[in-house]
């Protein structure tokens, strides 16, 4: 995995999105309740204060929980929520000790088709359905991962130019197709939910 991602809008914090399939994976553990662009540039963040270039699911997964929490939480904080984040980060990475060896790569290596990566995706902690799909998406449409029914298994976001999540996002001009997607949405559910 080595390509340019442009999530945090960052370069830096891309770069390492791109070549690093943990730090992609916590990125978007992340996005929530905060700006797509803080979320991907967390994983950057805390490879920096970790003194690395780069993330390591084995030393996430060990380091000392209260430690790691005050990591997350040194401002400028990694996410509105630190202290959760960082015990939902800790609980991935020990998740992937325990049932890949710590290789994030290893969820999709192997896999026959997008139902089964869409699966093993469902079973990480802090990855509900639609964070899966669109990781899943991400993978197929920018990172090259793509078995056999990867677009089906992504749901909507597996659609070519969707512009419906952070798989569609190449630069600033889908960033803002994707906003403007998800605007129409927020204001569709309000309209919806409003007394008539």
């Amino acid at each position: 995995m080595d390509v340019t991602l442009h999530l945090a809008q960052e370069p830096a914090a891309d770069e390492l999105l791109g070549r690093s399939p943990l730090a992609a994976l916590i990125g978007m553990l992340l996005d929530q309740q905060v700006p797509m662009e803080w979320a991907f540039a967390g994983p950057h963040t805390i490879a920096t204060r970790l003194g690395s270039d780069d993330l390591d699911a084995h030393e996430i997964a060990s380091h000392d929980p209260e430690a790691f929490a005050a990591l997350l939480s040194t401002k400028p904080a990694v996410h509105r929520y630190p202290g959760s984040m960082a015990k939902r980060i800790q609980q991935l990475c020990a998740y992937l000790v325990d049932h890949y060896d710590g290789d994030p790569t290893a969820l999709w290596q192997d896999v026959a088709t997008g139902d089964e990566l869409l699966k093993r995706l469902n079973e990480l902690p802090g990855f509900g359905k639609q964070k899966s799909q669109i990781f899943l998406a991400l993978l197929g449409k920018q990172l090259g991962v793509r078995p056999k029914g990867w677009r089906e298994a992504a749901g909507d976001y597996g659609a070519p130019k969707a512009y419906r999540s952070v798989a569609d996002i190449t630069g600033p001009e889908s960033l803002q197709k994707v906003r403007a997607h998800k605007q129409e949405l927020k204001a569709a559910a309000k309209a919806a939910s409003a007394p008539k």
